[in-house]
């Protein structure tokens, strides 16, 4: 049992590399993130059946050793009233060159849909139009299919006449020749 609280203090006692990372950039964050805590206590309690527990005991920091971790800040350079203005003027040029950015893109933008409208109505115009000589030559091909179709009735009644005459005729012959 001591043997795995030995492997579960060193495990503890391991830093991710992130965070390793964090600490050596950002002293005091390392120490909010461990507290004022300077030492660990780590103590095995009975091994269960879904693993190992353990009960860490954190041990807080003496006043001697809190001064040696106190970071001082870098000393403030005096800003002269020139860099106040040169600041202030860049900020000008920035919000200035955005906005130009933003009537930019709002420009090509209401463009790009003048271009889309434009092509819609194109498009719409297009389809209309075909549409129309479709619709013009399916009434063609109606007007002249119903004038061949009348042409053809009118030759079978002009027929059908013709033939009728000749029966006429033939039944007025054999009445002749039988009287």
């Amino acid at each position: 049992m001591a043997k795995t609280a030995i492997a579960y203090k060193e495990k503890m006692k391991e830093i991710s590399v992130f965070s390793l990372i964090c600490s050596c950039l950002y002293p005091e964050s390392r120490k909010n993130a461990l507290g004022d805590f300077e030492e660990l206590d780590i103590k095995p309690i009975n091994k269960r059946a879904s693993g190992q527990a353990f009960e860490v005991l954190l041990k807080p920091t003496s006043p001697v050793s809190d001064a040696a971790h106190c970071v001082t800040s870098p000393p403030k350079r005096d800003i002269s009233l020139d860099d106040i203005q040169k600041k202030l003027e860049a900020a000008e040029d920035r919000r200035k060159s955005q906005e130009v950015q933003v009537l930019r893109a709002l420009a090509e933008k209401r463009e790009h849909e003048r271009d889309v409208l434009l092509k819609a109505m194109e498009e719409n115009s297009n389809f209309s139009r075909m549409a129309e000589e479709k619709l013009q030559l399916k009434m063609e091909q109606i007007q002249e299919n119903r004038q061949a179709y009348l042409g053809a009735l009118m030759e079978r009644l002009q027929e059908r006449e013709r033939h009728a005459q000749e029966v006429r005729r033939n039944k007025e012959l054999r009445e002749e020749v039988t009287a």
